[in-house]
């Protein structure tokens, strides 16, 4: 509900012609995959319990298909992070500029790198597991439990690393971008203008804190759950659930920080009591 508001408004702006900035487009894309991952996750535990006596390859399909809805999450919020480090930060070495200038004129072709490194990186350790146990027998049209083995060990090393860098892109663009922004409200403090209004600059920071918090946490959760399958054999299905919420959380914060959003979530609250009232 919450991620489908978000492209509705940001879709309806570009349909209706009106202006549409970089950020917009980053926070329409990746409130799809948090839709979609959502909706996989629920169907992924359906399955399993309605197959759970059954030699079938459904659940690794749509296991496959929610993971790289995780991996688009976290790229596209880690592009995110670096559009904001490079349109707010106020750095103005020539490595800062050029890539501000990247940014600006290729938002589009980053969005879709992202998206297929995600596909990349979930589709490489099946592909790769499925190639090894076909080497050590023969192909059954299902996949036993001894080719699962080999999936989930190449996926927790693929997770290890593949959500690893997007997360550590992410790190190192927060940093620099809190870093800049406490540099400047310290130096606008001690200006002792008293017609200078902080309270934006507060907000990108705590906005920027939120975020960091959301993401090592989605990132470490969903990793704890690979190691316990790993090691111990135990399917944590609850807490992808539980973890799903995390992302609603986020575009729910990005709605009140957002004037934009804020205004029109206002508007239809608006509507909605008119109606009942």
């Amino acid at each position: 509900m919450i991620h489908s508001f978000i492209i509705g408004v940001n879709f309806t702006d570009w349909w209706k012609g009106r202006p549409v900035t970089l950020v917009d487009h980053i926070v329409t894309s990746l409130g799809i995959p948090r839709i979609c991952a959502q909706c996989v996750i629920t169907v992924f535990l359906f399955v399993i319990r309605l197959l759970s006596n059954l030699n079938s390859n459904a659940p690794l399909a749509i296991g496959v298909v929610y993971v790289f809805f995780i991996y688009a999450n976290f790229w596209l919020t880690s592009l995110l992070s670096i559009v904001f480090c490079l349109k707010i930060s106020n750095f103005h070495s020539r490595l800062f500029l050029y890539l501000r200038g990247v940014i600006a004129h290729r938002t589009v072709y980053l969005i879709v790198a992202a998206v297929l490194l995600s596909a990349l990186n979930c589709l490489m350790p099946s592909f790769t597991a499925i190639t090894d146990w076909m080497r050590g027998g023969t192909y059954n049209t299902t996949i036993p439990d001894q080719c699962m083995d080999y999936i989930n060990n190449y996926y927790t090393y693929s997770y290890a690393i593949g959500a690893s860098i997007p997360l550590i892109f992410y790190c190192i663009s927060s940093a620099v971008l809190f870093t800049s922004l406490y540099h400047h409200t310290r130096k606008m403090k001690m200006s002792s203008n008293l017609s200078i209004n902080l309270e934006s600059y507060y907000s990108v920071m705590k906005f920027v804190f939120f975020t960091f918090i959301y993401n090592t946490i989605y990132f470490i959760s969903h990793f704890l759950s690979i190691l316990f399958y790993f090691f111990y054999g135990v399917d944590l299905n609850w807490l992808y659930i539980v973890l799903e919420f995390l992302p609603v959380l986020h575009s729910s914060y990005l709605i009140y920080r957002t004037a934009k959003l804020r205004s029109k979530m206002s508007k239809v609250f608006q509507n909605v009591m008119n109606s009942f009232f």
